[in-house]
């Protein structure tokens, strides 16, 4: 079988949609040899190193007029390339496929991450959130079929664009197998050196933007360490923060400010270290994570929320909410809080820095719910779907 992906994230994107991505290529070519894989992209870049694997075929526009309108090629022309190379299927790893494949020979696959921006459109720019819509609803029509990342976005799909349950599949995603690797001492402690980390801290990842709520975290750190109800210890364990942001950053920042939170909160993204390779390519993260008391993951929307998986095969505990699909991730391994409590925040924190058995009995459980998320099993839904299609 030839199979083709929309591959532009899994080269240029360091978040959530390009690691999606390139686990699942990388996933599927291990683990079924036999079939060939072309990656359709305006640019290659090191951020995705596939040189070794080889079943996997990257395809750049080379020919005038693709070669400089490249955006025009990916949305629509690459379907001249998908015939020529008796593509058997096309999957647009990101919500969107080319405009006019159902006119072809091409059979076509979409994955479906999220509608947040249906959900929440005073979040994003007016034109984009048309923009979005008129793409996510023309491959939701167009494909031959759905692949959702949660049953949370499959249940959106049927709701928002009355798609038929019948055409989507819920796929799980698995997250970079390096996270499931124990890093050695030596490794961790040039990375703590690196990134200059403290001892003992809380973690969390992700783009900080308002929907992922890192706002709380903070007003619960300030909330033990202003000790208000008297419960807790006089001892402020740091966050480290993974990711960067814009306004909602700024916002957050200022609050860290005023509430004199400054050794409290560490913005990894201002780091000078931030700018290297091993940071921008999330190389050096699973050294990060195995270091942390717990990853905290407070979003009050997610398709997935891959920082939760990665941090059940690193081995350490998680704080997330209980709302979206965060409970299909989190499974029984995870300690839930309502998004916005301040006060139930701060108190889980406090309990699993201060419970050794319970954090031990959370790894415990992380390490058999993850089992759920292996490449083997997310590559072997997706090949499945694939299969089903060419009967």
């Amino acid at each position: 079988m030839k199979i083709g992906f929309e591959a532009k994230r899994a080269f240029t994107n360091g978040t959530g949609l390009g690691h999606y991505s390139r686990t699942l290529i990388s996933s599927l070519a291990k683990y079924f040899v036999e079939d060939n894989y072309y990656l359709f992209t305006p640019k290659q870049t090191n951020l995705f190193k596939i040189d070794s694997i080889e079943n996997i075929k990257t395809i750049i526009p080379t020919h005038f007029p693709a070669s400089i309108f490249r955006s025009a090629w990916r949305s629509s022309w690459v379907k001249k390339d998908l015939v020529k190379l008796g593509i058997d299927i096309y999957h647009g790893l990101s919500h969107e496929i080319p405009f006019g494949i159902q006119n072809t020979s091409v059979k076509s696959v979409v994955t479906m991450h999220d509608l947040i921006f249906e959900r929440n459109p005073e979040q994003y720019n007016p034109i984009d959130v048309k923009i979005y819509r008129k793409k996510f609803k023309h491959a939701c029509v167009n494909a031959n079929h759905i692949i959702a990342i949660s049953h949370q976005t499959k249940n959106d799909l049927i709701d928002f664009y009355k798609v038929s349950s019948e055409k989507i599949s819920v796929c799980y995603q698995s997250c970079n197998p390096a996270f499931g690797v124990e890093v050695s001492e030596q490794e961790k402690k040039r990375v703590q050196q690196l990134y200059q980390l403290p001892d003992n801290f809380f973690l969390y990842v992700g783009s900080i933007i308002e929907r992922k709520n890192l706002l709380t975290i903070c007003k619960a750190i300030h909330a033990i360490k202003s000790n208000i109800n008297q419960s807790f210890s006089n001892v402020t364990i740091p966050l480290v923060v993974i990711g960067d942001g814009g306004t909602y950053k700024q916002l957050v920042k200022d609050y860290v400010k005023e509430n004199d939170l400054l050794n409290d909160i560490i913005f990894l993204s201002d780091h000078v270290a931030a700018k290297e390779f091993a940071y921008t390519s999330a190389a050096d993260f699973p050294a990060i994570y195995q270091q942390a008391i717990a990853m905290i993951y407070p979003s009050t929307f997610e398709g997935f929320g891959i920082p939760v998986l990665e941090a059940l095969w690193s081995n350490i505990p998680v704080i997330i909410s209980n709302v979206s699909c965060m409970p299909e991730t989190g499974g029984n391994a995870a300690c839930y809080v309502s998004p916005f409590d301040v006060h139930a925040m701060a108190n889980a924190m406090h309990e699993i820095a201060n419970n050794e058995n319970l954090r031990n009995e959370m790894i415990a459980k992380g390490k058999i719910h993850a089992q759920q998320f292996t490449q083997q099993k997310c590559a072997e839904a997706v090949m499945n779907v694939y299969q089903k299609l060419l009967i």
